[in-house]
């Protein structure tokens, strides 16, 4: 089974998460006018809708990369986070007009690229990880004795 939509559900929720946490914190403003009691201040982030929409968004993108990472290997999944960092790049250009200069913009091809190249790694044949398991299997049966 090709597991390249769930990663990529893991990245985009990944990415959500941090818009909802920026807008949320853009709608809290200075937290300065607050006063010094630093618990209010935590709980008053914590039950900002939007911080608690991106918490929530956060689980949901956790849960996610941990059904990933029982059927993947982490060196082939875990480098696709990166895509997140282009997600958010663009969308904060647009939601939240950030700058989005050549340098950002080398960055993200840099890493649009590599996550090519690691995707391509992961083009095994199905044949060739049943019998990589298989070695395990027994590898592990050969120790129990």
């Amino acid at each position: 089974m090709n597991y390249i939509p769930f990663i990529l559900f893991t990245v985009l929720t990944n990415a959500a998460a941090q818009l909802l946490l920026k807008q949320g914190m853009l709608s809290l403003g200075p937290l300065e006018h607050v006063g010094q009691n630093i618990l209010f201040k935590i709980l008053l982030i914590l039950f900002n809708p939007w911080v608690f929409a991106g918490l929530t968004t956060f689980v949901i993108s956790m849960a996610s990369h941990l059904y990933v990472l029982s059927k993947v290997e982490l060196s082939f999944a875990y480098p696709f986070l990166s895509l997140a960092y282009v997600a958010v790049a663009l969308f904060a250009y647009f939601l939240f007009k950030e700058d989005l200069n050549a340098w950002r913009i080398a960055g993200i091809a840099f890493i649009c690229v590599g996550t090519v190249l690691i995707a391509q790694s992961g083009r095994i044949d199905p044949r060739e990880i049943a019998a990589r398991d298989q070695d395990r299997t027994s590898n592990i049966s050969e120790l129990d004795t």
